[in-house]
């Protein structure tokens, strides 16, 4: 099943609607030890580099029709990256862009920061990508959601969508949205819909949804970075599985999960 097309509008002048999607999506580990950890930061940044996700951005910019202005991508030391891509929904500009123009269309970006990080003591490690769409216009950045959630495959999803300001119909009436929409799955496609356990928290009347995914099949294996699960007794996995979902569901949650007496999971 295909995810909904955005209805066209005839608008009075230009489309003053701010389209804001942001991604916070996570991919989880358990790596046992330091050595464990630190090939795993190191994978993440290499797979994740600031040349990848410049592709990446490129073809969300190719996906909800925009016009690549700017780009400015940065890796970063001991790790992540960076990218940001200045965008309109103008055809090409030819020849050098005036520094007006970063004025004129500063809402109208991709961005995307990665945050590889590691638990110091428990072997968790995390790695954490937030993308920000934003478009000024009548273009969509929800046309690029299934394409981001294959780009990154991740574990879990945190994922918020907003629209801002107002346009204008032509009779001049105000708009302060452009299309129909109830919930941020709508837009999602049921390949990814079969795979997440989801949790919608929507605020129609300010035109504020805000939806979380949480992978539903749990194979140790998946989760084992540096060794495999036959590597482990039975009464380490159950630990290790324990520490991993622990991790997942206070990140799913955003709240702390308190020790069960003074026994680390």
């Amino acid at each position: 099943m295909g995810v909904k097309a955005l209805n066209k509008i005839q608008l009075y002048g230009f489309n003053n609607l701010t389209k804001t999607l942001s991604f916070n999506m996570y991919d989880i580990c358990y790596a046992k030890t330091p050595q464990h950890r630190s090939d795993y930061i190191k994978y993440i940044d290499e797979e994740y580099n600031a040349q990848r996700l410049t592709s990446i951005l490129s073809e969300v910019a190719n996906i909800i029709g925009a016009n690549i202005l700017n780009i400015a991508k940065q890796d970063y030391e001991p790790q992540g990256a960076s990218v940001t891509m200045l965008i309109s929904e103008e055809g090409p500009t030819p020849g050098i862009l005036p520094d007006a123009v970063v004025c004129h269309l500063d809402k109208s970006h991709i961005t995307v920061h990665t945050y590889p990080e590691s638990h110091p003591d428990e072997g968790i490690s995390t790695f954490r990508a937030d993308i920000d769409v934003s478009t000024c216009g009548k273009i969509s950045p929800l046309k690029a959601l299934n394409f981001l959630l294959t780009s990154f495959n991740p574990d879990m999803a945190i994922v918020d969508y907003r629209v801002r300001g107002f346009t204008r119909d032509v009779q001049g009436r105000k708009l302060f949205i452009d299309h129909k929409i109830n919930s941020i799955q709508n837009y999602i496609s049921s390949k990814h819909k079969n795979l997440y356990q989801m949790i919608d928290v929507n605020v129609y009347q300010e035109n504020i949804f805000h939806t979380k995914m949480l992978l539903k099949e749990f194979d140790l294996d998946n989760y084992l970075f540096g060794s495999e699960k036959g590597a482990f007794p039975s009464n380490q996995k159950k630990k290790i599985k324990q520490r991993l979902k622990k991790e997942m569901s206070e990140i799913f949650y955003g709240r702390n999960i308190p020790r069960v007496g003074n026994v680390k999971l």
